[in-house]
């Protein structure tokens, strides 16, 4: 099985992690944009091959490595939605954050400026309601995911979160996810 991505992904540690859980055999092949452009059509990062599968997306790639080990990818509606919730959450900070590192002035336009907005009342909306870390809970693991990626990114205000700091810092004393933060 081969895992296509990079070390900062948030999308590309949690299948890491979810790997590393499952103790399936896998390599992962760095890869960077130029080279997820040539080799996938959604010209991204994380991709899965294992054989005669080829997966494009973390969330069926999560799927397959749970349902291949005997585990369950998100039990209920309920945790669907956590997981979709925090996926939205972390495409738009994702994509902020690649419009200005190629020079887009983010309060330029109203498009932005509801990502911004979505990012902003999505983050206090999880800080109003959150629990305690669970390393099994596939929508805890791409919240830290984000949260850490967010954070070493400078995407995130962490003192405005005290909640969320408190979540990220269980998550930070599981081993898998602590061996896979994000580097240059």
């Amino acid at each position: 099985m081969e895992l296509y991505g990079s070390l900062t992904s948030p999308y590309v540690r949690h299948c890491r992690i979810a790997l590393m859980q499952s103790q399936l055999s896998f390599k992962l092949i760095l890869t960077d944009q130029t080279q997820s452009a040539q080799l996938i059509a959604t010209q991204r990062v994380p991709f899965l091959k294992d054989r005669d599968v080829t997966l494009s997306d973390s969330a069926s790639i999560l799927r397959y490595i749970r349902e291949k080990s005997g585990q369950t990818f998100l039990n209920t509606v309920e945790e669907l939605d956590k997981f979709c919730f925090v996926n939205t959450v972390l495409d738009s900070t994702a994509n902020l954050f690649y419009l200005e590192k190629f020079g887009l002035d983010q309060q330029a336009n109203a498009y932005t400026q509801r990502q911004n907005n979505r990012i902003h009342g999505s983050l206090l909306e999880l800080e109003n309601s959150l629990l305690s870390f669970q390393a099994v809970n596939d929508w805890h693991l791409r919240l830290a995911c984000f949260l850490d990626w967010a954070i070493f990114r400078h995407r995130v205000q962490a003192d405005n979160y005290p909640n969320l700091c408190q979540f990220l810092q269980q998550a930070q004393q599981y081993k898998i996810f602590a061996l896979t933060h994000p580097t240059e």
